[in-house]
């Protein structure tokens, strides 16, 4: 165990204002150690970080990081509603009413690319074919497909036009592995 003397040389004066100032230093920490504390205790109520009944859209630009905060933190998506775009897509072990909603990815400079997506719930799901364009709204809903997996049950759906930009890029650096990054 450290032990620290402090002497303090000089006047009534100059004693008076560092005591005040070690008191001042001292509140300081508490708040701050308090704030953060009590942020962290706070942080697990979705409704007070996310307004309930907004949709949020994903862009292209921000597509795959949004993906992967969802499939890294599904539990704290449930809920949230999402509006994108993006081709149908189905794999052989779908059921009938789902479809990926999916984007392809860049992942080389030769502009080799992946598919991604949302894996998505709808009771239409056949009346769109494979490569159809659509634009969706749904929410976000917590299922099994091999394993836990984000599920956005559909409640609004369109056909669009290919848009200018086809295809989306991995997460970059903006991406930041926390809570509601949408």
């Amino acid at each position: 165990m450290f032990i620290y003397n402090v002497k303090v040389c000089g006047s009534k004066l100059f004693k008076l204002f560092f005591i005040f100032m070690t008191i001042l230093l001292i509140l300081i920490v508490s708040v701050v150690i308090y704030k953060v504390f009590s942020g962290a205790a706070n942080s697990d109520n979705s409704s007070s970080c996310m307004p309930q009944n907004k949709v949020y859209n994903i862009e292209p630009k921000n597509y795959s990081n949004v993906l992967k905060a969802v499939h890294d933190n599904i539990d704290n998506y449930i809920g949230t509603k999402i509006n994108f775009t993006g081709f149908v897509y189905r794999v052989y072990d779908l059921k009938d009413n789902q479809f990926i909603l999916a984007r392809d990815m860049i992942v080389s400079n030769d502009f080799k690319s992946v598919v991604i997506g949302f894996l998505c719930e709808y009771d239409k799901a056949k009346n769109f074919e494979d490569g159809t364009w659509i634009e969706l709204t749904g929410e976000i809903t917590k299922g099994n497909y091999h394993g836990d997996m984000p599920i956005v049950k559909v409640t609004e759906i369109k056909k669009v036009d290919t848009p200018n930009e086809e295809y989306v890029y991995p997460p970059d650096e903006s991406y930041i592995p926390t809570n509601y990054m949408l």
